[in-house]
């Protein structure tokens, strides 16, 4: 246990250089992601609760093949690829932000699905009734309903996001975990930086989690009393209906 905090007090030294490698790389590798993992997840998400057979096919194989696949060999495939399809090449930074917004989509993407799924049925019969068109209904009455739903698991995805982050230093994205790999190298001391690199990715993580839960359980209690609410009228309608029928 000794060994593996040998040198601590050297790469404490280097903190600003892993927390600005951190900002500088890891979150906005993890911002980039995120925008496309959200656009790809509504997307799919809306096609997949859709009438159309072929959407839904499209969300299903997308998802299965995203989810039962390796993030590293996504990874690897577009970073290899990528001069083939793109002329001159993809820098290996914009490589890896995409790949991260592709995998997470698959995840963002069910999320979309069952949070749409959530809301009730009648809220589209409703829509339906008063003249609304399809796109009218998901964007104006369906979609804000399911975003109370969506939120608390989106944030846990966040934090996915920006600790998969760490795999860009596979294909020299100088990012915190090559940062730390880098020091690891020519100080000789294998455990101090990759502990160090823990902390940073810990600190910014955990508040999310934390965030996440907290979400979860005010949006729970806000369901809740809905219920309930829902609940008494309808015993009040059943008592009023009473006395105006012995009436």
């Amino acid at each position: 246990m000794f060994l593996l905090f040998r040198g601590f007090d050297q790469v404490l030294l280097e903190t600003p250089n892993f927390v600005e490698a951190f900002i500088a790389v890891s979150m906005k590798a993890a911002i980039i992601a995120l925008i496309i993992g959200l656009v790809i997840g509504v997307v799919l998400g809306v096609g997949a609760t859709s009438e159309s057979k072929i959407l839904r096919a499209i969300s299903r194989i997308y998802v299965e093949l995203l989810q039962n696949t390796p993030i590293l060999i996504l990874l690897f495939f577009l970073y290899v690829f990528s001069p083939y399809v793109v002329p001159g090449g993809v820098d290996a930074f914009t490589v890896g932000s995409v790949v991260l917004g592709i995998y997470h989509g698959a995840y963002i993407s069910e999320i979309v699905r069952s949070g749409i799924q959530a809301v009730a049925k009648g809220q589209e019969e409703a829509a339906k009734s008063q003249g609304f068109t399809k796109l009218q209904t998901m964007c104006y009455i369906i979609l804000p309903q399911a975003v109370r739903i969506i939120i608390p698991p989106i944030t846990t995805q966040v934090v996915g996001i920006i600790k998969n982050t760490s795999i860009l230093q596979v294909i020299a994205v100088g990012d915190l975990m090559y940062q730390a790999q880098i020091w690891t190298s020519y100080s000789g001391f294998s455990g101090p930086a990759f502990i160090l690199a823990a902390m940073i990715y810990f600190a910014v993580c955990y508040p999310l989690t934390l965030l996440s839960r907290h979400l979860e359980k005010k949006f729970a209690k806000g369901y809740v009393r809905k219920a309930k609410k829902a609940t008494q009228r309808k015993e009040k309608a059943k008592v009023g209906g009473k006395v105006y029928g012995n009436h």
